[in-house]
């Protein structure tokens, strides 16, 4: 956030869609808020609502099946409201994101704070299809991420 900068009022509402979070991440609603309440910081001005989902795999798959036509579990999918002040819908799918922290030598909990600082960036606007929207996206990403102690997710393909 840059100096004068009025700070973001958030309200970020967390649902646990799978009690497996709990088991296999632990805290993983409070870790969820913050890390959306550190990118709405970072990167909004004003007052924000975003609703999160912990999710699973199969909700995750039925959700991406529905609304992107692919028929496969992903990550993180982003839903814009196309009204301020709520920005939208982030759902995470548990089984995934446990699977790439895992292959990524990662913490579950920093991926998925990771995860969801990606996600309020595309809330925002935020996107990744050209190379220099995505350098841009991931910078945005590693400084909120560095604030909240996670190290930078990039930094194996640098």
């Amino acid at each position: 956030m840059s100096p004068g900068r009025p700070r973001a009022t958030a309200t970020v509402s967390v649902a646990e869609l799978s009690k497996r979070w709990k088991r296999s991440v632990p805290g993983a609603d409070r870790l969820a808020k913050r890390a959306a309440k550190a990118a709405l910081a970072a990167a909004h001005e004003g007052p924000a609502e975003v609703s999160l989902a912990l999710a699973d795999d199969a909700q995750v798959r039925a959700l991406n099946r529905d609304y992107r036509g692919k028929d496969k579990p992903t990550n993180v999918l982003s839903f814009e409201s196309g009204e301020r002040p709520f920005l939208g819908d982030i759902v995470l799918a548990l089984e995934t994101v446990l699977a790439e922290a895992k292959d990524q030598g990662k913490k579950p909990a920093d991926h998925l704070t990771h995860l969801v600082v990606h996600g309020v960036l595309h809330l925002l606007g935020h996107d990744h299809e050209k190379t220099s929207e995505a350098r841009k996206m991931e910078r945005v990403e590693v400084e909120v991420l560095a604030g909240l102690g996670v190290p930078d997710p990039y930094e194996a393909r640098r």
